[in-house]
C-alpha cells in the first residue's frame, strides 16, 4: 500500500494534502516516493530554517536523542538552560517558558497578560486586542485571538475576551484603550497566513508608547516571523521596539516540535509555579536543535538572509501577472493578476518541480534561510515558466 493510501485509510482527513508524498530531503531539495526532485520554497512553512537535514544539525540531535530523549520539567537539562539563555540575550528580554509549537506559545502569552493585569489592577480588564487578518494558532483560544471570520465557525462557543482591531490604524487603538479593559495588544509585524501584510513602523513605534501608558503588554507573535526569517533574528528588532512578550516557534527548532514565550521585565515572573506547565515543553532533543540554529544565525548569516530577500523580491516583481510583492526578508508574498488563482499556480509549479504556498490571494515564500541567490533564480524560471502561461 503507498503511503497516500495508507493516509487516507486510517488518518483523520483534516489536511488538504498535494498528491505528492516526500520521502527524503536535503538542502533545498526534497525526492518523491517516485525519485522525483522538488526545489522547496516552503521550508515546511517556514519551520526548516536550515534546510533538510544538515549535517551538523542532525548530528547534535542524534547525539542528544542517544544520550538523555525527554525528562520532564521536574529536572533541569543543559539544551533547554543554554537556549533560554540565547534567547534572552538575543532578543534582549528577561525569561522563557518552553512549548511545542506556536498555538501553545500564544496561549501562554495571554495567559500571562491576563494574570498580569489582575495582579495590577484587579478582575475585568482581561479583553486582548489583535488585528483584522491575523492569525494565532488552532487551539480554540488561539483561534478566537485569531481576526479572520472565516475560521470563526464550527466551534462555538469561542474563547471571550477578544476585540479586533484595523492594522495600521493609531485612531482605533487609542480609542479602544481608552474605553478601558484591556490586557494586552498582540500583533504580527508581518502577517503571514494573513496575506503577507508589513505593520508600518510608525504604527509599531506609537502602539508601544500606548501600551506602555495604559499598562497593557506588546505581545509580538513571531512564530513565523522570527528566528532570521526577515533578515533579523526577530522581525521586531527591525524597528527597536521592546515587547513584553515574544512568542516564537516554527524555524526554532530546524524542524522539530518547540515553541517558546519570551517575556520582558515587565512580565517576567508573572506566572510563578504551578501557573503554567508543559509536559514535551523544553525538550532536550528538540531544544539541541534549536541550539545548532540559533548558533548558525550569526551577524553574516542575516545579512546575507537580508540580500537574499531583496533579491528575490525583485526577480518576483519582474515576473509576468505579478502585480505587488509584500513581506520582509524571506517571507515574501507576490500579488497575481486579476482572475489567476494563486492555488492554481502552485499546483501547476509542483508539476514542474517546484514547492510554493500560497496565502489569502498570494503566492507565498519561504524558502530555507540557507538557499543560495542561485537557487533562488532557478525557482523563479520555474514560476515565470508558470506564470507566463496564464492570461491576466
Amino acid at each position: 500500500m503507498n503511503i497516500s493510501t495508507l493516509d487516507h485509510t486510517y488518518t483523520a482527513q483534516t489536511y488538504a494534502r498535494f498528491p505528492t508524498a516526500l520521502v527524503r530531503g536535503e538542502g533545498v531539495y526534497a525526492w518523491d516516493e517516485q525519485g522525483k526532485r522538488y526545489l522547496d520554497f516552503t521550508s515546511g512553512i517556514g519551520v526548516n530554517s536550515l534546510g533538510w537535514c544538515d549535517g551538523e544539525w542532525q548530528a547534535t540531535v542524534a547525539a542528544q536523542a542517544a544520550q538523555l530523549q525527554h525528562v520532564s520539567n521536574l529536572y533541569y537539562t543543559r539544551p533547554a538552560a543554554e537556549l533560554a539563555q540565547t534567547l534572552v540575550e538575543k532578543s534582549g528580554l528577561a525569561s522563557v517558558f518552553f512549548g511545542n509549537s506556536g498555538a501553545e506559545a500564544n496561549e501562554c502569552a495571554i495567559k500571562t497578560a491576563r494574570k498580569y493585569s489582575r495582579d495590577r489592577h484587579g478582575a475585568n480588564r482581561h479583553t486582548v486586542l489583535t488585528l483584522n487578518q491575523s492569525f494565532h494558532g488552532r487551539t480554540l483560544t488561539a483561534l478566537s485571538a485569531t481576526a479572520q471570520p472565516h475560521f470563526h465557525q464550527h466551534f462555538f462557543p469561542f474563547t471571550e475576551g477578544f476585540d479586533f482591531l484595523p492594522a495600521n490604524d493609531l485612531n482605533a487603538l487609542q480609542q479602544r484603550l481608552a474605553q478601558g479593559g484591556v490586557c494586552a495588544l498582540m500583533l504580527e509585524i508581518v502577517q503571514g497566513e494573513g496575506g503577507l501584510n508589513s505593520l508600518d513602523g510608525t504604527y509599531l513605534q506609537e502602539a508601544q508608547k500606548l501600551c506602555r501608558e495604559h499598562d497593557v503588554l506588546l505581545m509580538v507573535d513571531e512564530v513565523q516571523t522570527g528566528i532570521g526569517r526577515t533578515g533579523k533574528m526577530f522581525a521586531f528588532q527591525h524597528f527597536d521596539l521592546s515587547p513584553d512578550v515574544l512568542t516564537l516557534a516554527k524555524g526554532l527548532g530546524g524542524g522539530l516540535p518547540i515553541g517558546a514565550a519570551v517575556f520582558g521585565e515587565r512580565c517576567s515572573d508573572t506566572l510563578g509555579k504551578g501557573d503554567h506547565g508543559s509536559t514535551f515543553g523544553g525538550n532536550p532533543v528538540c531544544c539541541a536543535g534549536a541550539n545548532v540554529v540559533m548558533a548558525r544565525l550569526d551577524e553574516t548569516f542575516l545579512a546575507e538572509v537580508r540580500a537574499k530577500g531583496e533579491a528575490l523580491r525583485e526577480m518576483l516583481a519582474d515576473l509576468p501577472n505579478v502585480r505587488g510583492v509584500s513581506g520582509m526578508g524571506l517571507m515574501l508574498g507576490a500579488e497575481l493578476a486579476e482572475g489567476i488563482a494563486a492555488a492554481d499556480v502552485v499546483e501547476q509549479a509542483r508539476q514542474r518541480g517546484l514547492l510554493l504556498l500560497t496565502a489569502k490571494h498570494k503566492l507565498r515564500f519561504l524558502p530555507p534561510l540557507i538557499i543560495s541567490q542561485a537557487q533562488l533564480g532557478e525557482g523563479v524560471e520555474i514560476l515565470r515558466e508558470v506564470l507566463a502561461g496564464f492570461s491576466a
